[in-house]
């Protein structure tokens, strides 16, 4: 797989989940590029999902952070460099090292994390150095480290492919991983006989492809692998001579899991008795797990609770068979192998460990080293709000929107002295915080290394100039390590450099029997740097790319056994009122919408803010479609739109994480969260607490389009980026004195000929805003109940001469069929197209996907189309009946 491909084309590594698929982009020389699928890298064999299809769409300049800003003033890098190694240092000299932090990003390159560790540990002298990846992934590093002595995903996604049995564990895949979700469809399709089981409270796209779905309890999960357990042990199913040879601990674990009650998973008897009856009988089983299982206050006893299974029965390490966990971000795995979480040092090394400490030191050749765990991410912005740390530097990430009690993190962010913020955004709900921003490179522009889920090292290549006076997040370390006095051990002059640093001190791993390394490729050269391909760790040798861990039997823990741990299913809590809360990602958004935000394409599938409830818990709030709901919680509130699905558990509600301040204020759901977290791993619970929910009574609806940025005082609203220009969705308490300003108001058109029609018999508004040249630049509609009209329609008659009274119609003629609501985003088709198609005999995917090319690219929407041919031949049924 060669850099260059023809001219201009480059190999590089998609920026968003822990899948790391390769991508091809083609720049066009005027600052955009295309892209497709790399079908020479082993992650996603050409496959790209719908994120990954339009990063070509994502790289405006719009909005870049482009020069230091120091306080609203643009000043000089050398101003602004200066400034951070005074302000660290001082913090330092006055209060001690633990007095300053750094809280990093999955979505930094693994130089830029190996460059922030060693400053941070090895010469500033503390641990605080913690990563947004504590929110995804923390619990799964716990559980591995309790059972193995290390951080080790043992299998690789082929297994995916040789397994006869894949169990999906609090992953909505379908929507998450897409490319994963795809080869384990084809999989299914090449392997009849391969079964699929989805273990998750919600029924999700993911779900269409199982042969079992089980709805278990929130937090049911170890209640069901513990009785897994126990009739793995019950039925003889054990493997007894793997035990006695590679495990401890067994017997405690063992009569644990047979004291507990699998019936507080909340599954029936005969769901139970399916799932143990098919992963008990089959020997090749993956067992595939994400957020639903981390993301808890005993995130870490359900990792180890799976992990029991795999040890007790030997199924582990070898070709379809083994515990899988899948990272959330692009470098979460990176991050973990740099030492890039308060709680490791780098290269899988232990911060309790003396020896593991002298020897990073004497590597660094650092002044001092940490010698004691840092604050991990809910922990450092508690310490923020009680004025323990004096200066605090953020690179790449959003925790004013991402963390449990997101407005008590913002608050605590605000009370730290000195604030510095690396983000190639100049505005976001975290640079609005800071002192000091600095204009980092974004994906396209830098270059470095990612580890994806199976421990496949890629490389992220630049294919754009750098805009501005960005820079490489290593270089704007280093060069505060150089003003801090440091400069001879931070002098790279390439992230090569540091790569054959940082695969040098992986040599350690050989000394102390980690199972981290790649000194294999201490001696890269540039050149080689420039032309790697993907490999897998360990590379002990050059050239010797890593497997499957375990099946030799052979662990980390210092007698070189495995461990079974006890882990007790928590009590089952019954709300006494409420619901219980779950969050997480929609299928074509990205954490907080910085990059996937700027598609148009990507932003009409799930447009705005929603609450996914069960029609019977609707019912009981006095809940109608499209309705908004107010949800409140100990430490915040949201305003959501509804989403009355039977796909949503009883008593349960689901919230996406993806609006902000920019996007929609009312929508966010950090302030929701509670601080609470794994015991262990220290991970936030972000799927677990209570909500009330109720209607929230607004005087008026309203939806806008138009050619300018939408926007709104409204204690509702949220825009979204549009192919004309911007939409907005909003709610108002109170009616407006004067209906053509609040129009002009939210279309951001202050000129511009304004055509109104009001209906007060209705209780309608419609404005529409044309030009001196009769383009209509802005529509607005306004009702006493949601809008009716057709958005789609809407948006695309913007830009365009279309007459007042057409245009205010708010529907297409019946020259001019309504395609609806976006379905399939890599080809911008909408539900109606779609119902049409299936109505004229389209009854299957792949009919339908010949007719309208939907699910035909990535193929995330696949199972949407299926859900829709399946609802449509019931109620054809119905109708026949």
């Amino acid at each position: 797989m060669a850099q260059t491909i023809g001219a201009k084309t480059i190999c590089t590594t998609c920026p968003y989940c822990g899948t790391g698929c390769g991508v091809l982009a083609t720049p066009d020389g005027r600052g955009g590029l295309s892209v497709k699928g790399d079908t020479a890298h082993p992650a996603n064999l050409g496959r790209l999902c719908s994120k990954g299809s339009a990063l070509g769409e994502t790289v405006s300049l719009e909005g870049r952070a482009l020069d230091p800003v120091f306080r609203g003033s643009r000043i000089k890098w050398d101003d602004a460099l200066d400034l951070v190694a005074a302000k660290f240092l001082e913090a330092v000299d006055e209060h001690g090292p633990d007095s300053v932090a750094f809280y990093v990003s999955g979505q930094i390159l693994t130089e830029d994390y190996y460059v922030a560790n060693k400053l941070m540990k090895g010469y500033l002298g503390s641990a605080n150095i913690d990563t947004n990846s504590r929110l995804c992934m923390a619990s799964s590093v716990a559980g591995h480290k309790r059972a193995f002595g290390t951080d080790t995903v043992p299998g690789t996604y082929e297994d995916l492919e040789e397994a006869d049995l894949v169990v999906l564990v609090g992953s909505n895949l379908a929507w998450c991983h897409p490319v994963l979700y795809q080869r384990l469809v084809l999989a299914k399709k090449m392997n009849p006989a391969l079964k699929v089981v989805n273990i998750d409270p919600r029924r999700t796209a993911t779900s269409d492809i199982a042969d079992l779905h089980l709805s278990v309890r929130p937090d049911g999960d170890v209640a069901l692998f513990n009785g897994l357990l126990a009739q793995i042990v019950d039925r003889g199913a054990e493997d007894r001579d793997w035990i006695d040879a590679h495990v401890s601990g067994a017997g405690q674990a063992i009569a644990t899991a047979q004291a507990g009650d699998p019936a507080e998973s909340g599954l029936s008897a005969e769901d139970l008795a399916q799932f143990y009856d098919l992963w008990i009988g089959t020997e090749k089983v993956v067992t595939m797990y994400s957020q639903g299982v981390n993301q808890s206050s005993c995130g870490a006893d359900k990792v180890n609770a799976i992990l029991n299974c795999h040890l007790a029965t030997g199924r582990i390490g070898r070709p379809g068979m083994g515990p899988f966990s899948v990272t959330g971000q692009p470098n979460a795995m990176g991050g973990r192998e740099v030492g890039g979480l308060a709680n490791m040092l780098a290269c899988h090394l232990d911060i309790e460990n003396a020896a593991h400490r002298d020897a990073v030191q004497e590597a660094w050749g650092s002044p001092r080293i940490c010698d004691h765990a840092g604050l991990k991410a809910v922990d450092l912005f508690s310490a923020c709000g009680e004025g323990r740390i004096k200066a605090l530097w953020i690179m790449g990430t959003n925790p004013a929107v991402s963390l449990p009690d997101a407005e008590a993190v913002s608050q605590a962010i605000a009370r730290v002295p000195f604030v510095v913020v690396s983000d190639v955004l100049a505005e976001t709900d975290t640079t609005r915080l800071a002192d000091l921003v600095l204009p980092a490179l974004a994906w396209g522009e830098k270059s470095g290394t990612v580890t994806n889920s199976e421990r496949m090292i890629s490389r992220q290549r630049a294919l754009l100039p750098a805009p501005g006076q960005a820079r490489a997040d290593w270089q704007i370390i280093a060069q505060v390590a150089d003003r801090m006095g440091w400069g001879d051990h931070f002098a790279y002059d390439s992230a090569a450099e540091i790569f054959r640093e940082y695969a040098a001190l992986s040599g350690l791993g050989k000394r102390f029997d980690r199972d981290f390394d790649i000194s294999g490729l201490k001696d890269i050269t540039d050149a080689a740097y420039d032309a790697f391909q993907p490999i897998r760790w360990p590379v002990a040798e050059p050239g010797a790319e890593g497997g499957r861990f375990f099946a030799d039997g052979q662990f980390y823990h210092a007698d070189k056994r495995a461990r079974m741990l006890p882990v007790a299913a928590p009590a089952v809590q019954d709300l006494p009122r409420g619901f219980h809360l779950n969050s997480g990602r929609i299928r074509d958004q990205w954490h907080t919408m910085t990059r996937t935000g700027r598609s148009a394409r990507l932003s009409q599938h799930l447009g705005e803010p929603f609450v996914e409830i069960h029609p019977e818990d609707a019912k009981a709030q006095g809940l109608g479609p499209a309705d908004l709901a107010r949800l409140t919680s100990d430490t915040g509130e949201a305003i959501l739109r509804v989403l009355i699905t039977d796909r949503a558990a009883r008593g349960s509600v689901f919230v996406p994480i993806h609006w902000t301040l920019a996007t929609g204020a009312a929508g966010r759901v950090g302030p929701l969260v509670q601080e609470v977290t794994d015991p262990v791993s220290g991970q936030p619970a972000s799927k677990q607490g209570r909500v009330d929910v109720a209607l929230f009574s607004a005087a008026w609806y309203g939806f806008a389009a138009s050619s300018a940025t939408c926007r709104s005082a409204r204690p509702y609203w949220s825009v979204a980026r549009t192919a004309t220009g911007w939409s907005a969705e909003l709610a108002g308490l109170r009616a407006p004195r004067d209906w053509e300003a609040e129009a002009r108001y939210t279309l951001g058109l202050e000129t511009g000929t304004a055509s109104l029609l009001e209906d007060p018999r209705k209780g309608t508004v419609r404005v529409a805003i044309h030009d001196e040249a009769g383009v209509l630049q802005g529509l607005f509609f306004a009702a006493t109940r949601p809008v009716e009209v057709a958005r789609r329609h809407a948006v695309e008659m913007i830009g365009t001469k279309v007459a007042a009274v057409e245009a205010l119609a708010g529907r297409p003629g019946s020259d001019r069929p309504d395609p609806g609501a976006t379905v399939c985003s890599c080809y911008t088709v909408g539900v109606n197209t779609l119902r049409a198609a299936v109505a004229g005999g389209a009854d299957t995917v792949e009919k339908l996907g010949r007719a309208t090319c939907a699910g035909t690219n990535c193929g995330s929407c696949k199972p949407e189309l299926q859900a829709l041919i399946d609802a449509m031949s019931n109620t054809s049924k119905v109708a026949a009946e």
